[in-house]
């Protein structure tokens, strides 16, 4: 869960992921949205592909990305369940509430 958390601190691999909610899209796509160069870029795909929040495929001469949500959505929940936020509260907790009805 270390790598998700240090691929969402980056404000460009955010803006990386509510791109790639809208659609998949091409890593030259992706690039000509940022004003950095694209081994900058590719090494936040890097990063991004690492942590799991998105996966590539080819398809010709050009690298395809896609959001992988399922591993953001979990280490969103983990992260909330952390604060007792969303989700089933630690078993400490309901341990010391005594029985729930």
């Amino acid at each position: 869960m270390n790598n998700v958390f240090k691929a969402l601190a980056d404000p460009t691999r955010r803006k990386v992921l509510e791109l790639l909610r809208q659609r998949p899209m091409t890593a030259g796509e992706l690039s000509d949205r940022f004003p950095v160069s694209r081994p900058t870029m590719s090494a936040h795909f890097n990063i991004l592909k690492e942590a799991g929040l998105i996966a590539a495929h080819r398809d010709g001469k050009s690298i395809v990305y896609r959001l992988q949500l399922s591993v953001l959505e979990d280490a969103l929940l983990s992260f909330g369940q952390l604060f007792g936020i969303g989700g089933a509260a630690p078993d400490s907790t309901i341990a010391s509430q005594g029985s729930i009805k």
